[in-house]
């Protein structure tokens, strides 16, 4: 894609976050958009519907730089794709936190944690045959709702803790669930 296009984009996508980290999206117009990032109605309209769609956009361009994580099946041990997974949305520190802000039900997250969740039911199908798939379910939904629990905590301590210290802590609760890691037993 050419460099000044992609400049445009980002001008108009540093704006509408900037936008939208005070102001509700219901209150922000492609107008406004516009003049705070010198740039004339129609660039903006070359590029995007309004700014639901502007919205869309970069909520997917996130998810699919997640899911190239998710993609690298097999090259990571659990601490570190979580740390992989975690850097991503440390790139995206301004954008995790308006997102995080305004969705509190990532919902655009979902067909990532399908992904994921799938994955590891399959991973724990195949090396757990005793255990049943009904467990796996439970064990499976109760460690992503955690991780994505404290993943959330951590944006909105503006990502207090370093990406090292965040991974242990979901790898710990994920093997050994909430009495070992808060008795450190």
């Amino acid at each position: 894609m050419d460099r000044r296009v992609l400049y445009t984009k980002k001008m108009i996508t540093d704006t509408f976050l900037q936008l939208l980290s005070y102001k509700d999206i219901k209150k922000i117009t492609v107008s406004e958009i516009c003049k705070e990032a010198d740039i004339n109605r129609a660039t903006f309209y070359r590029y995007y519907l309004d700014v639901y769609d502007l919205l869309d956009h970069i909520q997917t361009d996130f998810v699919n730089d997640l899911k190239r994580v998710v993609d690298t099946e097999g090259k990571y041990s659990v601490s570190s794709f979580t740390k992989e997974f975690l850097m991503v949305f440390l790139q995206n520190k301004d954008l995790v936190k308006v997102l995080f802000n305004f969705n509190n039900h990532v919902y655009y997250l979902n067909e990532l944690l399908e992904i994921a969740y799938t994955r590891c039911r399959e991973k724990w199908k195949m090396d757990l045959p005793n255990v049943s798939e009904e467990d796996i379910d439970y064990a499976a939904i109760y460690i992503f709702n955690g991780a994505l629990g404290v993943i959330n905590f951590w944006v909105k301590n503006d990502f207090d803790k370093d990406v090292d210290e965040i991974a242990n802590i979901i790898e710990r609760l994920s093997y050994y669930g909430t009495k070992r890691f808060i008795y450190k037993v």
